[in-house]
């Protein structure tokens, strides 16, 4: 596994791509909720806490002017989803709270498999914020873009 310059996201390790606000609405905790088979009636009461997974819905936030695999220069026919996570650094955001997004590109690598196969592995960081700019969580995606067969 080597650090690769040599694909376009290579030149944006370490660089802010865009930032963006995603206000946590009650409605939209209580439906992702029930979408993911979560039966906890915490997620029903008045002031509800995010279930674990929910920060994947702050997609919807993204500045889309252009899209992030633009951004990362991908050839979207040979893109995998090769991993998403999500890292709470304290007490998990509620219903009401407005967080602060900054999507970067944290690692490219390239591998080659057994078979003889390249590809790019693009890990993008998302961290979150609350309006005192205090870290709240990060969101780690991987992509991973298969390379000439």
């Amino acid at each position: 596994m080597s650090t690769s310059t040599a694909h376009p996201a290579g030149q944006l390790i370490g660089k802010v791509l865009f930032g963006y606000e995603m206000p946590v609405e009650r409605g939209k905790i209580r439906e992702f909720a029930a979408a993911t088979g979560a039966t906890d009636p915490i997620y029903q009461g008045p002031n509800p806490p995010v279930p674990p997974t929910f920060l994947a819905t702050s997609m919807h936030w993204e500045p889309q002017d252009p899209p992030l695999a633009t951004r990362l220069g991908l050839n979207l026919g040979k893109v995998l989803q090769g991993g998403q996570e999500y890292t709470f650094l304290g007490a998990l955001p509620r219903a009401g709270d407005v967080l602060y997004a900054q999507t970067s590109v944290e690692s490219v690598t390239e591998k080659h498999s057994s078979r003889g196969g390249a590809m790019t592995v693009i890990v993008v960081l998302t961290c979150f914020a609350g309006p005192d700019g205090r870290a709240i969580a990060e969101g780690r995606a991987t992509v991973i873009e298969r390379g000439p067969s």
